[in-house]
């Protein structure tokens, strides 16, 4: 099984080095998309065994993780494990992904910072967790009856990054979305194509509670205004694959609907 690690970067010279040893120590491929940076990541990277794919300007979460799934396809990867650059997601849990994606059976296995309970010490803070909240329930109750049907599980994480993800499986998906919306349109495609999913325990991990979303995404209400919409969005696109309960109610403006 060849397993591609995945790790976006923007600005993280604090971080990089440290992160990409230890994943590096795992013995598995690594490609670093690195998203615009304008500080000394580039550099940093230039003196490491990994493949840096450097996006100019700036294009976006959702676009580097795009990037990653074509270059695990092009370069004839079977999973790509997907984690952040940051220190909030522990590299030793790697093998735990490896060994889940190697049982067989599941198209995504997700990380989940909630499916146990962890130290309120790392907690994060209060309006990051309502607004994961928030999705999270919102999932459930519109595509929780397909992920259950397809063999898979209810959601306790909806924005955890740390993902294992079948290669041959993300080719079936549309992903356009380049923001930090981009689960948003992971899930619902994934609901669609009746994805197979499993989540698995990480830790919760918060080094920097000020770390900025950018611009209005910064306000809580209008961060989950914005995920909503484009769930909902999501959701009409692909009505044809879903149940009528999963989008009869969402009243999306986007043309075309």
């Amino acid at each position: 099984m060849r397993t591609l690690i995945a790790i976006p970067v923007y600005n993280e010279e604090r971080y990089v080095c440290r992160v990409v040893d230890r994943v590096l120590a795992h013995g598995h491929d690594v490609l670093v998309i690195d998203d615009g940076s304008t500080d000394r990541t580039p550099e940093l990277l230039a003196g490491k065994p990994v493949r840096v794919i450097r996006n100019q300007p700036n294009l976006g979460y959702g676009a580097s993780l795009r990037e990653a799934f074509h270059a695990a396809a092009a370069g004839g990867y079977d999973w790509v494990i997907t984690m952040d650059c940051d220190e909030q997601h522990e590299p030793d849990a790697i093998p735990e992904f490896v060994e889940a994606a190697g049982g067989g059976g599941w198209d995504i296995i997700s990380g989940s910072r909630y499916l146990v309970r962890q130290p309120e010490d790392d907690a994060p803070p209060i309006e990051r967790r309502n607004v994961n909240a928030a999705i999270t329930r919102e999932i459930n109750e519109r595509l929780g009856a397909v992920f259950v049907g397809a063999g898979g599980t209810l959601l306790t994480d909806a924005f955890c990054g740390f993902k294992a993800h079948r290669v041959e499986a993300m080719r079936r998906l549309h992903l356009t979305e380049s923001g930090y919306a981009f689960p948003m349109q992971l899930w619902v495609q994934a609901a669609a194509m009746r994805f197979r999913i499993r989540e698995i325990p990480v830790k919760l991990i918060y080094n920097d509670p000020n770390r900025s979303f950018g611009g209005d995404l910064d306000d809580a209400a209008l961060r989950l205004a914005h995920y909503q919409h484009a769930m909902h969005c999501e959701l009409r696109r692909h009505a044809c694959r879903l149940p009528e309960s999963a989008w009869h109610d969402v009243r999306c403006p986007c043309p075309g609907f």
